[in-house]
Formats: C-alpha cells, sequence, structure tokens
C-alpha cells in the first residue's frame, strides 16, 4: 500500500506539480515571451503627439517634430522647425535579449537633437519595420547589424543628446517613470572612458552592442512640466 502511495505521489508531482514550476519559472525568467496584438502598442493620435512632447521642456518640444506610431509604422504628425525630433518608444527599442522585448505596456516619450534625430533614432524606426514586418528577435538582430555594416544605418553623428524628462513615461514593469533625465551618446563600448557607473559619479552609462553605441544618462531634478522628480 506504501509503495502505490509513494507511486500515486511521484505521478502527481510529474504530471501536475511539475510541469506547473517549470510554467511559472519561464513565466518569469520571459514575461513577455511574443509579441502582443498590435492594438495594445497603439495610442490615439493626439495623446501621442502630448506625450510625445512631454519628453522635453515645452520651450524645445512645441517646435519640434513629432512621429507617432500608426499601423504602417511611425509617421511625421508635426512638422517642427529647431531640428529636434520627439516620438513615444515602444519596448523594441530595448535589446532583442532583454525580457520585456515585447512588453505592451512600455511607453517612453524621447526627443532628440537634430545630430541624434538622424543618427540614432533611424535604428529605432528600422527595428519598428521589422517588428510591424513580423520578423523574429534573431531577424531584428541580423537586419540591424547587416544595415550598420553596409552604411544603410548611419554612423553616429558627434554631439548626439536625447531629453527624456516625461513624468508620464512607463519604461519597464520595475522602474515605470525611473527619474527624469537626459542623454548622450558615443560610439562602441566606452563607459569607463566616461567614468560612468563609478561610486559618486552622476553618470550612468548602458552599453548597447546591438546599436553599438553608448548611452550615458545623467538625472535631472525637474520633470518637463517643471514639477520635482523623485529625490
Amino acid at each position: 500500500m506504501r509503495k502505490t502511495i509513494a507511486i500515486l505521489v511521484f505521478v502527481f508531482l510529474a504530471l501536475v506539480v511539475l510541469p506547473e514550476a517549470i510554467q511559472q519559472a519561464r513565466a518569469q525568467a520571459d514575461p513577455y515571451p511574443a509579441m502582443a496584438p498590435l492594438e495594445e502598442y497603439l495610442m490615439p493620435k493626439d495623446a501621442e503627439i502630448a506625450l510625445a512632447r512631454s519628453a522635453a521642456p515645452a520651450s524645445i518640444s512645441d517646435d519640434a517634430t513629432v512621429m507617432v506610431l500608426e499601423r504602417q509604422g511611425y509617421t511625421t504628425a508635426m512638422q517642427g522647425t529647431n531640428g529636434f525630433l520627439c516620438y513615444v518608444e515602444r519596448s523594441w527599442a530595448q535589446d532583442t535579449d532583454r525580457p520585456e522585448f515585447w512588453n505592451p505596456k512600455m511607453r517612453a516619450p524621447n526627443c532628440f537633437n537634430a545630430a541624434a534625430a538622424g543618427s540614432v533614432s533611424p535604428i529605432y524606426l528600422m527595428k519598428t519595420r521589422l517588428v510591424l514586418a513580423g520578423k523574429s528577435k534573431a531577424e531584428i538582430t541580423q537586419a540591424i547589424a547587416a544595415a550598420l555594416d553596409s552604411g544603410e544605418l548611419p554612423p553616429l553623428a558627434r554631439g548626439g543628446m536625447c531629453y527624456m524628462m516625461s513624468k508620464e513615461q512607463y519604461l519597464n514593469d520595475q522602474a515605470h517613470a525611473w527619474h527624469p533625465h537626459v542623454m548622450f551618446y558615443a560610439p562602441g563600448d566606452v563607459t569607463k572612458s566616461w567614468g560612468a557607473n563609478l561610486p559618486g559619479s552622476p553618470m550612468i552609462g548602458v552599453n548597447d552592442p546591438q546599436s553599438r553605441l553608448t548611452t550615458f544618462m545623467i538625472v535631472v531634478h525637474h520633470w518637463s512640466d517643471g514639477t520635482p522628480g523623485p529625490n
């Protein structure tokens, strides 16, 4: 009898408990295993324009070009005059190996100066076209690398920077709005040479090998609307 009970317990664990535990572990490791329906990434046009402009102070974003995501990709909704470009990034702005690459909740308003608009934003806009074409993560990675190698995607221009000061930003499921900050770009992995991520340094550096650049972030004290950011 004891042997029979032991066998039944083992079968129960193997057929019920273990598969469920494996599924839970996979869900934690890869919470967004595939792209959600496109509708979950889209926004009403006017709301997206306002959110994009909130990336930078109004003195900058009011005269910036604004792009919005539509079913066929990003389109220009407002033509600017000062060389800046504002749009709301979705989750595929991240490296393809990030667990939230398909997170439909991500909304990251960015406002690039002319140098970054012409050399950083094309990488994201190309990724968007690949995503909407149904390409896999591996295909996206390969296509971006090929475009960088061939010159289809331009080299990083000097002086590229970006405002990311929207109080309404949702960067990921952990940080949500995080902090208002400005970003600067440099080619390759140059985190150490900038003194980023060291004790006492105000500079945060993140290398993106797929885009072949390093993004430096400096936290600022106020959101774009002038209200104080978190301490």
